[in-house]
């Protein structure tokens, strides 16, 4: 197997020698000077401008054959030809076969993002539902990430939303807990949740460890598509109930069958004739391409997600776009068993082989021309294509905006990058500071960043000398990583939220660290703090107002008002960790698990805290050894 690149071509070009990496000119002359150097073999190249920047990660069947492509003078698309012009180096990595040289290419276009590259730029994974099996009464629960946790894992859902709405009628029809294990363990009455009919208050023994699972049994069945049956015996048990007369518990699954019947319409097209397949659709405008992906598990639809892959030029065709998409979203997701697409992909049987070597089983890519499976992929292109109209109309107005912006504030340009910034605390106590960032394209989410501030000199409540310390860390780590700005990480324009003071201070910590040539505006507002009648601060200049209706005005409002809710949200998790905190956190080797035992066992942390030593050792889970630690934490302190 090939090695996944580590170093960073940027600051060394060769690393073994199976790799190549030679000054040369640029253009055609710098490829052709590689080919004595290659031979057939299957792998990946990179071509590099003259300040060893990746410009494109390809694979190639045959690294000879292939470069030699590019040495050719003409016969190239704008696109590619401009990339040559630009190539002053290469580096190769060959690969036993192309499979391995596929898998390879996707990880080093994640990593390296290349300019000439199709990107796949959001890349979160899906929730998921999780039956927990770890326990006699297992919780159903939303779950993201690895799936380490022990049980049974359903989805992928589109979003937490969805699977939000899908817990939620679950829990109306099937009656599962969704509270944690230590809550569990605690409680002594049952919680709202059975007050309101979610959940059957297995905490406090109104129903037995085999009746709670064959409610689990049941939810997996619907989960697993098994609808029908679930309905039959719910049905079944309700007329068993009336004809005994319990009114009262046929109502209840009455009611059960109806919040069933309810989750059934809310998953919207349930294909039957396809029960586990991605559904991607790809359309193309203007240069700009949206992927719609439609997730179908158990004959029905778990919803959809749109992206819009950066192509950089209206010559990329669609072929070569799905398969980078497709390469470089299933690298970290498991993929179905069938993968229905609006257009075929270049290599469709080396992505088909490395799509199934990733799954562990055979993954089919398929391009349906009729039947139920071409009406899924036509319902995705269309929404990829309503959806690609609605975020150019959006981009368009973005840019209106921005520009509208540079107008206000006496810019030089429309800024590409906007910074905000905010902090949030209250007294001083759990103080943060966060940033939010606005571009051509809206919020850029992935760009936000959150600050605790450190600050031990700080007066508490100290606005000032808060965004002092964020602005200073922000700038410093800048001027460490990119100096030369040239990554595309240096904001055109600072919105401070706040009035002159707070620009003063940041202009001090700017002129410190010898950054004075990005602009900076505080937001205040008014004498009376109504909405609308903010007053925006720039050093040297007087206060200055924008009209009551401006588009701008709007605009700003917004931007401060996404920073002040990513703020407060990041204060109030900061502060709800430490309410949760506990003297047990510092002890080392007590993790979440020992934790739980500990509590359960003593009933809170002071009670563990003056425990003797043989009273720890007998919690289960708690060694010996681990007993002698936590009780030695208490008793020797200081």
């Amino acid at each position: 197997m090939f090695g996944r690149m580590t170093e960073d071509p940027r600051k060394t070009l060769t690393k073994s020698n199976r790799e190549t990496a030679v000054d040369a000119p640029t253009g055609h002359a710098c490829i052709a000077g590689y080919l004595p150097t290659l031979d057939s073999s299957p792998g990946v190249y990179r071509m590099l401008d003259a300040q060893a920047r990746v410009l494109y990660v390809g694979k190639a069947r045959n690294l000879r054959a292939r470069v030699s492509n590019y040495a050719r003078p003409a016969g190239h698309s704008g696109r590619i030809a401009r990339m040559i012009d630009e190539t002053a180096s290469m580096m190769f990595l060959t690969t036993r076969t192309e499979t391995e040289a596929l898998l390879l290419e996707q990880n080093l276009i994640k990593q390296l993002k290349p300019r000439y590259n199709v990107l796949l730029r959001d890349d979160k994974s899906f929730p998921n539902i999780l039956v927990a099996k770890d326990h006699g009464f297992p919780q159903i629960r939303k779950h993201r990430g690895a799936k380490t946790a022990k049980g049974a894992y359903y989805g992928p859902f589109a979003s937490a939303g969805a699977v939000n709405r899908t817990l939620n009628q679950l829990q109306k029809v099937f009656l599962l807990r969704n509270c944690s294990d230590s809550t569990f363990e605690s409680r002594t009455r049952p919680c709202l949740l059975y007050q309101i009919k979610r959940c059957c208050a297995p905490c406090v023994g109104y129903v037995s460890e085999a009746d709670y699972a064959g409610l689990v049994g049941d939810a997996e069945r619907f989960l697993a598509g098994k609808t029908t049956k679930v309905q039959e015996t719910l049905a079944a048990q309700m007329a068993e109930a009336s004809d005994a007369m319990e009114f009262e518990r046929a109502a209840a699954l009455r009611d059960r069958i109806k919040a069933l019947t309810s989750v059934q319409s809310a998953q919207g097209i349930n294909p039957r004739g396809v029960a586990e397949a991605d559904v991607v659709a790809l359309h193309m405008d203007g240069g700009q391409a949206c992927v719609q992906v439609f997730f179908i598990r158990a004959h029905q639809n778990w919803g959809n997600k749109d992206y819009y892959p950066r192509v950089g030029s209206d010559e990329v065709g669609s072929a070569e776009i799905l398969q980078a998409f497709l390469g470089q979203f299933y690298d970290t997701k498991e993929p179905p068993r069938l993968i229905l697409l609006s257009h075929g992909v270049e290599d469709e049987d080396l992505l088909t082989e490395a799509l199934s070597q990733k799954a562990g089983r055979k993954v089919q890519l398929a391009v349906p021309q009729r039947g139920e499976k071409a009406e899924l992929v036509e319902g995705a292109a269309r929404n990829a294509r309503e959806s690609l109209g609605r975020k150019m109309a959006e981009t368009a107005t973005q840019a209106k905006l921005l520009r509208g912006l540079a107008e206000a504030f006496d810019l030089d340009g429309p800024p590409g990058r906007v910074e905000v910034y905010d902090n949030s605390h209250i007294q001083g106590a759990h103080a943060v500071g966060a940033m939010i960032v606005a571009g051509p394209d809206g919020l850029m989410k992935n760009a936000y960043r959150k600050f605790n501030i450190r600050g031990e000199d700080l007066t508490p409540g100290d606005d000032f000398g808060m965004m002092k310390e964020v602005l200073s860390r922000r700038f410093r780590r800048l001027l460490k990583e990119d100096p030369d700005r040239e990554e595309g990480d240096w904001p055109d324009l600072l919105l401070i939220d706040g009035g002159a003071g707070q620009v003063s201070a940041v202009h001090e910590i700017m002129a410190e660290l010898g950054v004075e040539d990005i602009p900076m505006v505080g937001v205040a507002k008014g004498i009376d703090r109504d909405a609308g009648k903010e007053e925006f601060h720039r050093v040297g200049t007087r206060p200055m107002a924008l009209r009551h209706n401006d588009p701008v005005l709007y605009f700003v409002q917004r931007l401060r008002d996404e920073a002040h809710r990513f703020a407060i949200g990041t204060h109030r998790a900061k502060r709800a960790k430490a309410i949760g905190a506990t003297p047990l956190d510092e002890i080392p080797g007590v993790g979440a698990t020992r934790k739980r035992a500990l509590l359960a066992h003593f009933g809170s942390a002071k009670a563990v805290s003056r425990a003797n030593l043989s009273d720890l050792k007998a919690v289960d889970g708690i060694s010996d050894a681990m007993a002698e630690t936590v009780y030695n934490f208490f008793h020797e302190r200081g």
